[in-house]
């Protein structure tokens, strides 16, 4: 089911101009101050990425066609439109951000937002774009430069969700009960949890302090779901695809000679290749259908980020068909990262487990020009505004037969580290 936003003059005009990166500077510093969670979109990794605000259209869909309905809309969207584009790159010319349900059952829905305004960088190249629905409206008069600082949202208390601690380890108990009896492989159970503040939580506070802990992730916000993820399920380059795996998982120490030992561990771990090795083999199949071929290395690496490390492989094809990159996002979610294996088997007992709708939670993230390149994330360490001064907080933890309860609660809480330290939790 489809539900656009308000119908608009069509066609959208968009215009892009180079501006000089020394002017941007730092892209989160850029966005505006904002009492509306919802008005700020975000993709941005070590400076470089993507930031917007207003919004000139915006299409909501739900339901099991609802990445087909949403590549629609923006297809049709983009095929009157007006571009003047002077940088020709990918994320320039007309740019939706998307955040897309993980579930076609869920209550909430996915939703693509075109923004006014449009602020990228990329290496030493940097520009704006502005859409407009008008061609007698001039383009905002955008000039990049540092905003006051977002206001600390003062006290924040966190607490449970749908089910507490205790109640979530039994849940993982039963699943690898289910596991040792031949149900299935793997399955990923998440949890939430609740965050109330004192004041009106700026989502400029939340970026900011994600990307200052977490350099190695893409900071996103779209549509008031806000996250620091290290997961890019697919980007789409001119012909190249990437997807990058993460899957196994374990807590860093907080002492550098004892985390290098941790990786060693983490690599040899029996349980979490296994893990890991279900979650590789779900992305190269789903794209093996879209690639001329397909390169996934012999061997994970690990990844370490600031508070644990996982196990990660980056699998790489050349695209031989006309998929776009959220279409390709839709043919490699749910993976066995979120969703566990065999699927159908997998997300039947996430649903009797968890007692949770994931929402966006899980689901693919990020942003797609109009030549359809574009870059999806899976929406991990993240929140959703639920109001300006709370949100709903989630982590998921891979099970496997070889998995335990109590670390698999230590492990949900070092994924919700992100999200509240950024809270000031």
């Amino acid at each position: 089911m489809t539900s656009p936003s308000p119908a608009a003059p069509s066609p959208l005009i968009a215009r892009t101009t180079a501006v000089p990166a020394a002017r941007v500077g730092d892209l989160l510093d850029v966005l505006p101050p904002t009492a509306d969670p919802a008005a700020v979109v975000s993709w941005v990794r070590r400076g470089e990425g993507l930031v917007g605000w207003g919004r000139v259209a915006s299409v909501s869909t739900s339901g099991p066609d609802r990445f087909a309905d949403a590549a629609r809309w923006w297809r049709e969207t983009t095929r009157e439109c007006i571009v003047r584009d002077d940088v020709d790159l990918p994320g320039t010319g007309p740019v939706a951000f998307g955040t897309m349900t993980y579930s076609g059952s869920s209550q909430e829905e996915s939703t693509l937002v075109v923004p006014e305004v449009l602020v990228g960088r990329r290496g030493r190249q940097a520009w704006v774009t502005t859409m407009t629905v008008d061609a007698t409206v001039p383009p905002a008069d955008v000039v990049p430069g540092r905003r006051t600082p977002p206001p600390a949202p003062g006290p924040v208390q966190i607490g449970d969700g749908r089910l507490d601690a205790t109640s979530w380890a039994a849940a993982v108990e039963e699943a690898v009960a289910r596991i040792n009896a031949g149900a299935l492989d793997k399955v990923v159970l998440a949890r939430s949890v609740q965050a109330r503040a004192e004041a009106p939580v700026d989502p400029r506070w939340l970026l900011r302090r994600l990307a200052e802990g977490y350099e190695t992730t893409w900071v996103f916000a779209v549509d008031g779901m806000v996250g620091a993820t290290p997961e890019m399920l697919v980007r789409l380059e001119r012909g190249l695809v990437t997807s990058r795996v993460l899957a196994g998982t374990i807590r860093r120490s907080g002492d550098d000679s004892h985390d290098l030992a941790l990786a060693a561990s983490l690599a040899r771990s029996s349980k979490d290749l296994e893990e890991h090795e279900y979650a590789v083999r779900s992305v190269a199949d789903a794209l093996a259908a879209h690639t001329s071929s397909v390169n996934v290395p012999e061997s994970p690496f690990v990844l370490h980020l600031s508070n644990v490390m996982h196990l990660a492989t980056d699998v790489a094809g050349v695209v031989d068909d006309d998929s776009t990159s959220l279409a390709l996002a839709s043919s490699l979610h749910p993976s066995a990262a979120v969703c566990g294996t065999p699927t159908p088997a997998a997300d039947a007992l996430i649903s009797e487990l968890e007692h949770l709708d994931r929402g966006r939670y899980a689901g693919p993230v990020g942003w797609m020009d109009a030549s359809g390149d574009g870059e999806w994330g899976i929406a991990l360490r993240s929140g959703r505004y639920q109001a300006p001064d709370r949100l709903r907080l989630y982590a998921g933890c891979g099970i496997v037969a070889g998995s335990r309860a109590d670390e698999e609660v230590a492990e949900s809480e070092a994924k919700l580290l992100p999200m509240r330290q950024a809270l000031g939790g």
